[in-house]
């Protein structure tokens, strides 16, 4: 076929090299998930110590920093008469739950909305009406893949988002059960509630790095805001699962009602364990539906080559002899 097998052989020996180069370096070089999230918590703080000391008519300016390009952006958005408030306010809210802090990023995101389009979508409608390069395709694929494109480019920043929500969900749900049990010994050590959450982020910061962030920043918040329910509905802001909102509540009834803490917080991490035992239950029932498919398309014809193929080869050579 043309192929040179020595150069297709050299190329794939270099990639190879390359790889084990790079895996090497990852592995000499893991860094401590911990490090770079204390930096931005350390930072926090100092914005709420900012925020607390500093007159009122210069908190806004100390807590919030400019930048041109978010500038840029939001004043080419109102231009157009496309930024909402309350589409600023949901953006805020997803990137608060994909851990992303800055809140400029929200503009970023519905700029996104309104250029992507226009950088993925236009040069599609170029190639499909303006060239020939799918002159062969009907018109028909031609709109799919048109439209295709458009909705594509146009839910991009909101699948990335959505995606990085999905993950750190999921994270933060497997470590909350054992950060309630430590939450459950502090308490019963005697420690307060700030200072638990934060001897629970230590704890679980390196195998939960989600998690203890969040603990941590709770932690920070209730040691400077004025009011201690906001630090937890901060954090039900911040992570959209039930289970955190289940651990607010609990948190701020205590802190209203006096109720005891470790015994509120032992039922819910018996019911958080619970749960993730059924959720493992539920997908293990589900293996044998999920691999029916690949034991139809790849084992079972093996099995049958293996089985069947002396079988046919002896019939085969029967028939020819005869």
């Amino acid at each position: 076929m043309g192929v040179d097998v020595l150069m297709v052989a050299t190329l794939l020996a270099g990639v190879a090299a390359f790889a084990v180069l790079i895996a090497i370096y990852a592995a000499l070089s893991v860094r401590d998930p911990m490090t770079k999230r204390v930096k931005a918590l350390h930072e926090r703080r100092e914005q709420l110590k900012a925020g607390i000391v500093a007159p009122v008519s210069r908190r806004r300016a100390q807590l919030v920093k400019k930048n041109e390009t978010t500038d840029w952006m939001r004043a080419t958005l109102s231009s157009l008469k496309v930024l909402q408030d309350e589409q600023l306010k949901a953006a805020q809210t997803k990137l608060l739950q994909a851990g992303i802090r800055s809140r400029e990023w929200a503009v970023a995101v519905i700029f996104g909305r309104l250029v992507l389009p226009i950088l993925i979508g236009g040069p599609v409608i170029f190639l499909v009406y303006g060239t020939e390069t799918f002159a062969s395709w009907g018109p028909l694929k031609s709109y799919l893949l048109v439209a295709g494109a458009l909705v594509a480019s146009y839910k991009a920043p909101d699948i990335y988002l959505k995606n990085r929500i999905t993950k750190r969900s999921d994270a933060i749900r497997k470590g909350l059960p054992d950060a309630l049990d430590l939450l459950v010994i502090c308490a019963e050590a005697g420690l307060t509630v700030d200072a638990a959450f934060g001897r629970v982020a230590r704890e679980l910061g390196r195998a939960y790095p989600e998690l203890g962030e969040e603990f941590s920043l709770t932690a920070i918040e209730l040691g400077f805001l004025t009011e201690r329910r906001q630090a937890f509905e901060n954090l039900t802001q911040r992570i959209d699962l039930d289970a955190i909102r289940s651990v607010a509540t609990t948190m701020i009834q205590t802190e209203k009602y006096g109720t005891p803490l470790a015994s509120a917080l032992r039922v819910l991490s018996g019911e958080f364990r619970n749960e993730r035992m059924m959720r493992a239950e539920e997908k293990a029932a589900r293996l044998p539906a999920i691999m029916t498919v690949p034991l139809i398309l790849f084992i079972l014809p093996t099995l049958f080559v293996v089985i069947l193929g002396p079988a046919a080869c002896s019939i085969s050579d029967a028939l020819k002899s005869s």
